[in-house]
Protein backbone atom coordinates (compact mmCIF):
# COMPACT_ATOMS: atom_id res chain seq x y z
CA UNK A 1 0.00 0.00 0.00
CA UNK A 2 2.62 2.47 0.96
CA UNK A 3 4.30 1.91 -2.43
CA UNK A 4 0.91 1.99 -4.42
CA UNK A 5 0.51 5.78 -2.46
CA UNK A 6 3.84 6.82 -3.13
CA UNK A 7 3.89 5.79 -6.84
CA UNK A 8 -0.31 7.19 -7.53
CA UNK A 9 1.52 10.45 -5.56
CA UNK A 10 4.03 10.68 -8.62
CA UNK A 11 1.43 9.73 -11.04
CA UNK A 12 -1.03 12.58 -10.01
CA UNK A 13 1.44 15.62 -9.31
CA UNK A 14 4.04 15.51 -11.96
CA UNK A 15 3.77 19.35 -12.17
CA UNK A 16 4.76 19.58 -8.83
CA UNK A 17 6.72 17.16 -8.57
CA UNK A 18 8.89 18.20 -12.08
CA UNK A 19 9.29 21.94 -10.16
CA UNK A 20 10.67 20.33 -7.21
CA UNK A 21 13.31 17.97 -8.84
CA UNK A 22 14.18 20.33 -11.52
CA UNK A 23 14.77 22.84 -8.75
CA UNK A 24 16.73 20.12 -7.22
CA UNK A 25 18.83 19.09 -10.15
CA UNK A 26 19.78 22.79 -10.71
CA UNK A 27 21.13 22.91 -7.29
CA UNK A 28 23.02 20.15 -7.44
CA UNK A 29 24.38 20.98 -11.08
CA UNK A 30 25.96 24.47 -9.18
CA UNK A 31 27.25 22.66 -6.61
CA UNK A 32 28.59 19.43 -8.42
CA UNK A 33 30.57 21.77 -11.10
CA UNK A 34 32.61 23.83 -7.99
CA UNK A 35 33.10 20.27 -6.05
CA UNK A 36 34.83 19.33 -9.26
CA UNK A 37 36.66 22.21 -9.81
CA UNK A 38 37.59 22.60 -6.02
CA UNK A 39 39.37 19.23 -6.64
CA UNK A 40 41.17 20.42 -9.34
CA UNK A 41 41.77 23.95 -8.89
CA UNK A 42 44.99 24.09 -7.18
CA UNK A 43 47.21 22.47 -10.08
CA UNK A 44 45.33 25.03 -12.52
CA UNK A 45 46.17 28.41 -10.15
CA UNK A 46 49.57 26.59 -9.93
CA UNK A 47 50.15 26.59 -13.66
CA UNK A 48 48.55 30.21 -13.92
CA UNK A 49 50.69 31.56 -11.05
CA UNK A 50 53.62 30.14 -12.95
CA UNK A 51 54.13 33.62 -14.73
CA UNK A 52 55.55 34.71 -11.52
CA UNK A 53 58.76 32.42 -11.87
CA UNK A 54 60.24 30.37 -9.18
CA UNK A 55 58.93 30.01 -5.90
CA UNK A 56 62.42 28.92 -4.51
CA UNK A 57 65.63 30.32 -4.48
CA UNK A 58 68.58 28.42 -3.09
CA UNK A 59 72.15 30.37 -2.24
CA UNK A 60 75.63 29.36 -0.83
CA UNK A 61 75.27 29.08 3.00
CA UNK A 62 78.08 31.18 3.21
CA UNK A 63 76.72 34.02 2.20
CA UNK A 64 74.53 34.13 5.03
CA UNK A 65 77.15 33.44 7.71
CA UNK A 66 77.33 36.05 9.88
CA UNK A 67 81.45 36.43 10.98
CA UNK A 68 81.72 39.51 13.93
CA UNK A 69 85.53 40.37 14.09
CA UNK A 70 86.29 43.12 16.91
CA UNK A 71 82.77 44.06 17.00
CA UNK A 72 82.90 44.54 13.15
CA UNK A 73 80.51 42.12 11.29
CA UNK A 74 82.37 40.54 8.47
CA UNK A 75 80.30 38.41 5.54
CA UNK A 76 82.11 35.49 4.04
CA UNK A 77 83.21 35.93 0.38
CA UNK A 78 81.96 33.44 -1.95
CA UNK A 79 82.30 35.18 -5.60
CA UNK A 80 79.04 34.48 -6.16
CA UNK A 81 79.99 30.64 -6.38
CA UNK A 82 79.39 28.63 -3.34
CA UNK A 83 77.20 26.03 -4.95
CA UNK A 84 78.28 22.98 -7.91
CA UNK A 85 76.27 22.22 -10.80
CA UNK A 86 76.84 18.76 -10.06
CA UNK A 87 74.74 18.93 -7.03
CA UNK A 88 71.85 19.95 -8.69
CA UNK A 89 71.23 16.24 -9.81
CA UNK A 90 70.68 16.01 -5.95
CA UNK A 91 67.02 17.07 -6.28
CA UNK A 92 66.36 13.97 -7.54
CA UNK A 93 66.40 12.24 -4.32
CA UNK A 94 64.47 14.44 -2.72
CA UNK A 95 61.02 13.34 -0.85
CA UNK A 96 59.11 16.16 -3.11
CA UNK A 97 61.19 15.25 -6.19
CA UNK A 98 58.24 15.01 -8.44
CA UNK A 99 57.10 18.18 -7.67
CA UNK A 100 60.22 20.18 -8.52
CA UNK A 101 58.73 21.38 -12.52
CA UNK A 102 62.01 23.63 -12.92
CA UNK A 103 65.42 24.21 -12.11
CA UNK A 104 67.45 27.07 -13.34
CA UNK A 105 70.86 27.71 -11.91
CA UNK A 106 72.54 31.08 -12.54
CA UNK A 107 75.98 32.65 -12.45
CA UNK A 108 76.72 36.24 -12.58
CA UNK A 109 79.72 37.27 -14.63
CA UNK A 110 81.31 40.23 -15.57
CA UNK A 111 81.66 41.41 -19.65
CA UNK A 112 83.90 43.32 -21.00
CA UNK A 113 82.54 45.33 -24.45
CA UNK A 114 85.28 47.73 -24.80
CA UNK A 115 86.35 50.33 -22.30
CA UNK A 116 82.69 49.01 -20.49
CA UNK A 117 81.98 46.05 -18.11
CA UNK A 118 78.20 45.13 -18.66
CA UNK A 119 76.89 42.66 -16.34
CA UNK A 120 76.15 39.14 -17.86
CA UNK A 121 74.66 35.94 -16.11
CA UNK A 122 75.00 31.75 -16.93
CA UNK A 123 72.04 29.60 -17.04
CA UNK A 124 70.49 26.84 -18.60
CA UNK A 125 68.11 27.26 -21.71
CA UNK A 126 67.18 23.80 -22.49
CA UNK A 127 65.40 21.44 -19.96
CA UNK A 128 67.87 19.33 -18.21
CA UNK A 129 67.43 16.56 -15.82
CA UNK A 130 63.84 15.95 -17.26
CA UNK A 131 63.22 19.57 -15.68
CA UNK A 132 61.99 23.02 -17.16
CA UNK A 133 65.37 25.54 -17.58
CA UNK A 134 65.04 29.49 -17.19
CA UNK A 135 63.28 29.81 -20.71
CA UNK A 136 60.15 27.44 -19.82
CA UNK A 137 60.31 28.88 -15.74
CA UNK A 138 59.86 32.86 -17.41
CA UNK A 139 57.06 32.56 -19.70
CA UNK A 140 56.56 36.16 -20.02
CA UNK A 141 60.09 36.85 -21.49
CA UNK A 142 59.82 37.65 -25.36
CA UNK A 143 62.36 36.85 -27.51
CA UNK A 144 63.27 38.18 -31.00
CA UNK A 145 65.71 35.95 -32.60
CA UNK A 146 67.18 32.42 -30.84
CA UNK A 147 68.32 31.04 -27.25
CA UNK A 148 72.15 30.33 -27.10
CA UNK A 149 72.99 26.64 -28.30
CA UNK A 150 77.05 26.92 -27.89
CA UNK A 151 79.51 28.80 -25.68
CA UNK A 152 80.09 31.66 -27.81
CA UNK A 153 76.16 32.93 -28.51
CA UNK A 154 74.45 35.07 -26.16
CA UNK A 155 71.35 36.93 -26.09
CA UNK A 156 71.27 40.51 -24.88
CA UNK A 157 68.61 42.29 -23.07
CA UNK A 158 66.27 44.98 -24.75
CA UNK A 159 67.38 47.88 -22.76
CA UNK A 160 71.21 46.78 -22.87
CA UNK A 161 70.93 46.37 -26.85
CA UNK A 162 69.55 50.08 -27.12
CA UNK A 163 72.36 51.10 -25.23
CA UNK A 164 75.23 49.22 -26.95
CA UNK A 165 73.59 49.63 -30.34
CA UNK A 166 73.52 45.78 -30.57
CA UNK A 167 71.37 43.56 -32.68
CA UNK A 168 71.00 39.78 -34.00
CA UNK A 169 74.62 38.91 -35.89
CA UNK A 170 76.54 41.46 -33.91
CA UNK A 171 79.40 40.96 -31.51
CA UNK A 172 80.05 41.19 -28.18
CA UNK A 173 83.61 40.55 -27.18
CA UNK A 174 84.36 37.48 -28.57
CA UNK A 175 80.69 36.67 -28.26
CA UNK A 176 78.06 36.00 -31.17
CA UNK A 177 74.54 38.20 -29.93
CA UNK A 178 71.62 35.60 -31.29
CA UNK A 179 68.78 37.33 -29.60
CA UNK A 180 67.13 39.98 -28.30
CA UNK A 181 64.94 39.81 -24.74
CA UNK A 182 62.39 41.89 -23.20
CA UNK A 183 61.81 40.49 -19.31
CA UNK A 184 60.25 43.47 -18.01
CA UNK A 185 62.78 43.68 -14.98
CA UNK A 186 66.64 43.78 -14.81
CA UNK A 187 67.50 41.07 -16.89
CA UNK A 188 66.62 43.60 -19.96
CA UNK A 189 70.29 45.20 -18.58
CA UNK A 190 71.98 42.27 -18.91
CA UNK A 191 73.56 39.46 -21.09
CA UNK A 192 72.46 35.88 -21.10
CA UNK A 193 74.79 33.15 -21.95
CA UNK A 194 75.31 29.25 -21.13
CA UNK A 195 76.22 28.63 -17.91
CA UNK A 196 79.71 26.94 -19.43
CA UNK A 197 80.48 29.80 -20.77
CA UNK A 198 79.93 31.87 -17.67
CA UNK A 199 81.93 29.11 -15.62
CA UNK A 200 84.57 29.33 -18.32
CA UNK A 201 85.20 33.48 -18.48
CA UNK A 202 84.59 33.33 -14.38
CA UNK A 203 87.44 30.87 -14.30
CA UNK A 204 85.53 28.56 -11.98
CA UNK A 205 84.55 25.12 -13.48
CA UNK A 206 81.06 23.56 -12.12
CA UNK A 207 80.06 26.45 -10.27
CA UNK A 208 76.72 28.07 -9.50
CA UNK A 209 76.08 31.13 -8.13
CA UNK A 210 72.40 30.67 -7.13
CA UNK A 211 69.70 28.42 -8.38
CA UNK A 212 66.06 29.05 -9.26
CA UNK A 213 63.89 26.41 -8.67
CA UNK A 214 59.97 26.40 -9.43
CA UNK A 215 57.70 23.64 -7.33
CA UNK A 216 54.03 22.66 -7.09
CA UNK A 217 53.47 23.51 -3.73
CA UNK A 218 50.43 23.38 -1.21
CA UNK A 219 49.26 26.80 0.21
CA UNK A 220 51.09 28.30 3.40
CA UNK A 221 49.29 28.20 6.48
CA UNK A 222 50.03 28.64 10.00
CA UNK A 223 51.56 25.07 10.05
CA UNK A 224 53.86 26.08 7.29
CA UNK A 225 55.65 28.64 8.71
CA UNK A 226 56.93 26.64 11.88
CA UNK A 227 60.45 25.90 12.61
CA UNK A 228 60.24 21.84 11.65
CA UNK A 229 63.87 21.67 14.12
CA UNK A 230 61.46 22.88 17.05
CA UNK A 231 58.63 20.01 16.16
CA UNK A 232 58.19 16.90 18.21
CA UNK A 233 59.35 14.28 15.95
CA UNK A 234 55.91 13.51 14.98
CA UNK A 235 54.77 17.01 13.91
CA UNK A 236 58.10 17.20 12.22
CA UNK A 237 57.22 14.09 10.23
CA UNK A 238 53.67 15.42 9.33
CA UNK A 239 55.11 18.94 8.28
CA UNK A 240 58.18 17.19 6.01
CA UNK A 241 55.47 15.24 4.63
CA UNK A 242 53.18 18.17 3.26
CA UNK A 243 54.66 19.85 0.07
CA UNK A 244 54.98 23.15 1.38
CA UNK A 245 57.54 25.48 0.05
CA UNK A 246 59.05 25.57 3.42
CA UNK A 247 59.45 21.66 3.48
CA UNK A 248 60.81 21.21 -0.11
CA UNK A 249 63.27 23.96 0.44
CA UNK A 250 64.07 22.46 3.60
CA UNK A 251 64.70 18.96 1.73
CA UNK A 252 66.43 21.12 -0.86
CA UNK A 253 68.90 22.21 1.95
CA UNK A 254 69.61 18.85 3.25
CA UNK A 255 70.14 17.15 -0.38
CA UNK A 256 72.66 20.12 -1.52
CA UNK A 257 75.44 20.25 1.10
CA UNK A 258 76.71 23.96 1.87
CA UNK A 259 73.44 25.22 0.41
CA UNK A 260 70.79 27.21 2.04
CA UNK A 261 67.16 27.07 -0.02
CA UNK A 262 64.34 29.47 1.03
CA UNK A 263 60.64 30.39 -0.16
CA UNK A 264 60.19 33.61 -2.44
CA UNK A 265 57.14 34.67 -0.45
CA UNK A 266 55.95 36.79 -2.95
CA UNK A 267 54.63 34.44 -5.30
CA UNK A 268 53.31 31.71 -2.75
CA UNK A 269 51.40 34.18 -1.02
CA UNK A 270 50.03 35.67 -3.72
CA UNK A 271 49.07 31.41 -4.66
CA UNK A 272 47.50 31.24 -1.53
CA UNK A 273 45.24 34.52 -1.41
CA UNK A 274 44.19 33.73 -4.65
CA UNK A 275 43.05 30.12 -3.94
CA UNK A 276 41.55 31.47 -0.95
CA UNK A 277 39.66 34.00 -2.96
CA UNK A 278 38.66 31.36 -5.23
CA UNK A 279 37.49 29.02 -2.77
CA UNK A 280 35.69 31.15 -0.78
CA UNK A 281 33.85 32.11 -3.88
CA UNK A 282 33.26 28.49 -5.11
CA UNK A 283 31.70 27.91 -1.89
CA UNK A 284 29.14 30.99 -1.28
CA UNK A 285 27.88 30.00 -5.14
CA UNK A 286 27.39 26.30 -4.04
CA UNK A 287 25.46 27.95 -0.80
CA UNK A 288 23.32 30.01 -2.46
CA UNK A 289 22.38 27.68 -4.88
CA UNK A 290 21.77 24.68 -2.48
CA UNK A 291 19.44 27.71 -0.20
CA UNK A 292 17.98 28.70 -3.38
CA UNK A 293 16.96 24.76 -4.60
CA UNK A 294 15.38 24.48 -0.37
CA UNK A 295 13.23 27.53 -0.92
CA UNK A 296 11.95 25.96 -4.58
CA UNK A 297 11.02 22.64 -2.94
CA UNK A 298 9.54 24.08 0.44
CA UNK A 299 7.24 25.77 -2.25
CA UNK A 300 6.26 22.79 -4.38
CA UNK A 301 5.91 20.61 -1.35
CA UNK A 302 3.33 23.55 0.52
CA UNK A 303 1.18 23.30 -2.58
CA UNK A 304 1.26 19.40 -2.68
CA UNK A 305 0.43 19.28 0.69
CA UNK A 306 -2.18 22.04 0.48
CA UNK A 307 -3.53 20.20 -3.04
CA UNK A 308 -3.56 16.54 -0.46
CA UNK A 309 -5.22 17.31 2.63
CA UNK A 310 -8.10 15.68 2.28
CA UNK A 311 -6.03 12.36 0.69
CA UNK A 312 -3.99 12.89 4.36
CA UNK A 313 -7.00 13.99 6.46
CA UNK A 314 -8.92 10.34 4.97
CA UNK A 315 -5.42 8.37 5.86
CA UNK A 316 -4.94 9.34 9.39
CA UNK A 317 -9.03 8.86 9.63
CA UNK A 318 -8.14 5.40 8.57
CA UNK A 319 -5.61 4.98 11.22
CA UNK A 320 -2.52 5.90 9.28
CA UNK A 321 0.03 7.82 12.19
CA UNK A 322 1.87 10.89 11.87
CA UNK A 323 4.53 8.66 11.73
CA UNK A 324 3.71 6.62 8.19
CA UNK A 325 2.39 9.66 6.85
CA UNK A 326 6.09 12.02 7.49
CA UNK A 327 7.54 8.68 6.20
CA UNK A 328 5.26 8.83 2.68
CA UNK A 329 6.42 12.66 1.99
CA UNK A 330 9.91 12.61 3.37
CA UNK A 331 9.72 9.06 0.82
CA UNK A 332 8.86 11.46 -1.61
CA UNK A 333 11.61 14.03 -1.26
CA UNK A 334 14.16 11.53 -1.06
CA UNK A 335 13.18 9.82 -4.69
CA UNK A 336 13.11 13.05 -5.96
CA UNK A 337 16.68 14.27 -4.66
CA UNK A 338 18.03 10.96 -5.58
CA UNK A 339 17.34 11.17 -9.02
CA UNK A 340 17.53 14.69 -9.35
CA UNK A 341 20.94 14.62 -7.55
CA UNK A 342 22.22 12.15 -9.92
CA UNK A 343 21.57 14.12 -13.26
CA UNK A 344 22.74 16.94 -11.48
CA UNK A 345 25.86 15.65 -10.63
CA UNK A 346 26.72 14.50 -14.20
CA UNK A 347 25.56 18.18 -15.56
CA UNK A 348 27.71 19.77 -13.03
CA UNK A 349 30.64 17.32 -14.29
CA UNK A 350 29.73 18.64 -17.62
CA UNK A 351 29.60 22.63 -16.81
CA UNK A 352 32.52 22.11 -14.78
CA UNK A 353 34.72 20.97 -17.70
CA UNK A 354 33.74 23.51 -19.82
CA UNK A 355 34.19 25.92 -17.10
CA UNK A 356 38.00 24.24 -17.17
CA UNK A 357 38.32 24.96 -20.72
CA UNK A 358 36.66 28.43 -20.70
CA UNK A 359 38.75 30.03 -17.49
CA UNK A 360 42.07 28.39 -17.47
CA UNK A 361 42.11 27.84 -21.61
CA UNK A 362 42.65 24.05 -21.13
CA UNK A 363 41.90 22.82 -24.33
CA UNK A 364 43.17 19.29 -22.89
CA UNK A 365 40.63 19.20 -19.83
CA UNK A 366 38.17 16.59 -20.01
CA UNK A 367 34.85 15.77 -18.13
CA UNK A 368 35.49 16.31 -14.48
CA UNK A 369 33.66 12.94 -12.92
CA UNK A 370 34.85 12.47 -9.63
CA UNK A 371 32.48 9.52 -8.41
CA UNK A 372 34.16 9.81 -5.12
CA UNK A 373 31.88 12.87 -4.54
CA UNK A 374 28.63 11.16 -6.07
CA UNK A 375 27.66 10.11 -2.74
CA UNK A 376 28.60 13.13 -1.11
CA UNK A 377 26.32 15.37 -3.58
CA UNK A 378 23.23 12.88 -3.85
CA UNK A 379 23.31 12.92 0.49
CA UNK A 380 23.55 16.83 -0.04
CA UNK A 381 20.59 16.91 -2.17
CA UNK A 382 18.41 14.61 0.26
CA UNK A 383 19.44 16.66 2.99
CA UNK A 384 18.64 20.21 1.06
CA UNK A 385 15.25 18.12 0.18
CA UNK A 386 14.32 16.92 3.70
CA UNK A 387 14.89 20.60 5.08
CA UNK A 388 12.97 22.21 2.18
CA UNK A 389 9.60 19.60 2.68
CA UNK A 390 9.75 19.49 6.88
CA UNK A 391 8.19 23.00 7.18
CA UNK A 392 4.96 21.46 4.85
CA UNK A 393 5.22 18.13 6.43
CA UNK A 394 4.96 19.32 9.52
CA UNK A 395 1.77 21.22 8.92
CA UNK A 396 -0.01 18.93 7.37
CA UNK A 397 0.68 16.67 10.49
CA UNK A 398 -0.92 19.42 12.25
CA UNK A 399 -4.32 18.76 10.50
CA UNK A 400 -7.39 17.43 11.90
CA UNK A 401 -8.43 15.14 9.81
CA UNK A 402 -12.56 15.51 10.96
CA UNK A 403 -11.83 19.07 9.89
CA UNK A 404 -10.35 18.28 6.47
CA UNK A 405 -12.82 16.15 5.29
CA UNK A 406 -15.66 18.29 6.26
CA UNK A 407 -13.89 21.12 4.22
CA UNK A 408 -13.14 18.49 1.56
CA UNK A 409 -16.93 17.77 1.03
Amino acid sequence: MFVRLLWESFRRQKRRKALAGVAILMGVTVVTSMLALATSIGDRIHKELESYGANIVVTPLAETLQVNIGGVSVKPTTGGAGLRESDLAKLKTIFWANNINGVSPELPVSLHVGDETVPAVGTWFAPKNGKAAAVAMHPWWRLNGAWPVKDDEVVVGSSLASKLSVKNGSTIGAMRVVGVVTTGDETDGEVLMPLSAAQALAGTPGAVGRVLVGARTRPEDAFARENPDTLSPKKKELWYCRPYANSIAYQIAEAIPGARAEQIRKVEQSQGQVLRRISGLMWLIGLGALIAAGFAVSAAMATAVLERRGEIGLMRSLGASRGRIAALFYMESALLATIGGGVGFLLGSLLAAWMGRRIFEDAAGGLLVNLALLPAVVGVAVLVAFAGSTPSIRSALRMDPSATLRAGA
